[in-house]
């Protein structure tokens, strides 16, 4: 009976290695892939958290002292200005804390946003924050 050779052109230490490439390679990808559509929700989310604070501390500004008024002065009224930054907020589904010192109005904006992909590897939800101030003014501020 005839003796068969084998040749062997490397040994079988490497074996399975480019197998754990690829994997390590797409789990890569995927957070990659994850990173950019939530964190692409996220500034979406951020941007519009903004604009809501903003808005809210306009109307909160724009809440006027009948008293003061009466008295020969333009005041806002703490009271109705956080009740009408607060409603605002209710009304767009957030919730943040308004604050009022002299004639400026502040809101801060804490929420998060949920996570689409992320949420795989374990992060539910990112972080977002906000705050936008607003001042009344009146009568004329500057020379034309």
């Amino acid at each position: 009976m005839p003796n068969k050779c084998r040749y062997r052109l490397g040994d079988d230490s490497e074996e399975g290695s480019f197998t754990v490439f690829v994997a390590v390679l797409a789990l890569a990808l995927f957070a990659l892939v994850g990173l950019v559509i939530d964190g692409g929700r996220a500034v979406a989310a951020q941007s519009a958290a903004v604009g809501q604070a903003e808005q809210a501390a306009r109307l909160g500004a724009a809440q006027i002292s009948v008293q003061a008024l009466r008295s020969g002065t333009v005041a806002i009224d703490p009271a109705n200005a956080t009740r009408a930054a607060d409603s605002y907020l209710q009304a767009v589904g957030m919730t943040g804390v308004v604050t009022i010192a002299g004639q400026t109005v502040t809101v801060h904006i804490d929420s998060s946003e949920p996570t689409v992909i992320l949420g795989i590897i374990g992060v539910e939800r990112i972080a977002i924050a906000a705050a936008a101030s607003a001042t009344n003014v009146h009568g004329v501020t500057r020379q034309d």
